[in-house]
């Protein structure tokens, strides 16, 4: 998938986000670039850096959604922080550096559990050998038979010593075998096994540091829990549970953990994408003092974003290739506010058009995900077919129009919202409706929206 070409992402981006091509094509073009880095010579692979973006547009048109897809397309790590989140170094709150941080953390995790997925028959092979040892032993040592009356007693009276037939390695491995075909089958899931369990315990430790404080608790959790030790508990549970449980532990430790964070951090450091959104809350001052949310956090976001290492608990990363998307509003302010280093590092800029009635429609039908198929699929559960009329369709997108226009735009989030309003005693009774196909036509939207779109007052609360 990186070696799409930019017409073919911004494709696949028009299945999922309507509208806004100019950000896609600028994001295609920076995704493009990275497959062509790759290309050039060595010498010249290290001097080429990403060309950062800010896209710029009320809430609600798609920013976030052209990052996320874009990620899931390449198979990018991603990471969506909020800027105004930050604080500056010194100050209690977190730190710019921490985005890179969980940046590693969210790959590492991600990639151990595709290793886990690829170790899980082998693991599964030996939960299927350890069962057995569990089940074999009930099977081969019953207790040998009681002396009945009538049995051979020698001149005194005493009960003959019979020699206790051995079992023998054969026969062990032909119960073993037949033991295994019925655990395959599935004919021993409801039988109960004996199982030592080990328990996590942690201590509670509560650290207050201003720099790297969630690091530094990532870290004492490891220290404390390689120190600490591990209880185990002998429970009694169904065999097709204690296989499940003894193949994620044995998947766990097949997996090579070297490997794994190597690998992560190399994808992040290559393909690694940070989505900085509210950028605009970080730009301008008041000029009063220090003020350690907004130029704090700007000059310190400069060096990451420049490229530099950062220290994470699997080692130092560096960031001089994270392609880093930020996106804003920028009602107040323009990105001319930032201060100047940092409008270096993002040198396109993206203006995102506000949505209309032509678009709600759009978003409301066709893409994969499209918001009228989430409703049927969701009421389809309850045994309901829900059918929306063309002339609906275009009541709701202009009736999101004219709300977004009297009161804040909040672009295509105005759907979901008015969508709830329109569906609501539908979406209540389903359970005990008797008709299984519902009509919704012009009239019904009108007659469930008009009180609440006619009253500004009403529709700022309600919508």
């Amino acid at each position: 998938m990186s070696e799409l070409k930019p017409s073919e992402i911004v494709k696949e981006l028009d299945k999922y986000i309507i509208g806004q091509n100019n950000a896609k094509r600028s994001v295609a073009i920076a995704l493009r670039n990275r497959w062509r880095r790759k290309q050039v010579p060595e010498d010249l692979k290290d001097e080429i850096a990403p060309k950062n973006i800010i896209l710029i547009g009320p809430t609600g048109v798609g920013k976030t959604e052209i990052s996320r897809r874009l990620s899931k397309l390449t198979d990018s790590p991603f990471n969506k922080v909020e800027a105004s989140k930050f604080t500056e170094v010194g100050y209690v709150g977190r730190d710019v550096e921490s985005m890179v941080r969980d940046l590693v953390e969210l790959t590492v995790n991600d990639l151990k559990v595709r290793e886990q997925e690829a170790v899980r028959e082998k693991a599964m092979m030996i939960a299927e050998e350890m069962v057995l040892d569990l089940l074999l032993p009930k099977q081969a040592s019953e207790p040998p038979p009681q002396q009945e009356e009538g049995d051979d007693l020698n001149e005194a009276g005493v009960m003959l010593s019979l020699p206790q037939a051995e079992p023998t390695e054969s026969s062990l491995s032909k119960t073993r075998g037949k033991l295994r075909k019925m655990l395959k089958a599935g004919k021993l899931s409801d039988r109960y096994v004996s199982l030592d369990i080990s328990e996590k315990s942690m201590p509670m430790v509560e650290i207050f540091s201003n720099v790297g404080m969630e690091e530094m608790g990532i870290n004492f959790k490891d220290m404390f829990s390689n120190l600490m030790p591990k209880n185990t508990k002998r429970r009694k549970v169904k065999v097709s549970e204690a296989l499940e449980m003894i193949a994620q532990e044995e998947a766990q430790n097949l997996v090579d953990m070297d490997k794994v964070i190597s690998m992560a951090i190399e994808k992040v450091e290559q393909s690694g994408i940070v989505f900085l959104d509210e950028i605009d809350k970080i730009a301008g001052g008041n000029g009063h003092g220090p003020d350690v949310s907004r130029e704090g956090v700007q000059r310190d976001l400069l060096p990451i974003v420049e490229g530099s290492n950062i220290n994470t608990k699997y080692g130092p990363v560096k960031s001089d290739h994270i392609l880093f998307i930020a996106s804003g509003a920028f009602h107040t302010i323009k990105p001319s506010d930032l201060i100047p280093e940092l409008q270096g590092r993002f040198p396109i800029r993206v203006e995102l058009d506000s949505l209309g009635q032509k678009e709600f429609m759009r978003i409301l039908t066709e893409p994969k995900n499209a918001l009228l198929l989430q409703y049927q699929a969701l009421l389809k559960t309850e045994g309901i077919e829900v059918v929306f009329e063309d002339e609906s369709v275009e009541k709701i997108s202009e009736i999101a129009q004219e709300v977004n226009n009297l009161t804040e735009n909040i672009g295509a989030r105005r759907l979901h919202t008015l969508m709830e309003c329109l569906l609501e005693d539908i979406l209540f009774d389903a359970p005990d409706m008797k008709e299984t196909r519902v009509v919704i036509d012009a009239a019904y939207v009108d007659n469930r929206l008009k009180d609440i779109k006619d009253d500004e007052d009403l529709s700022r609360y309600i919508l």
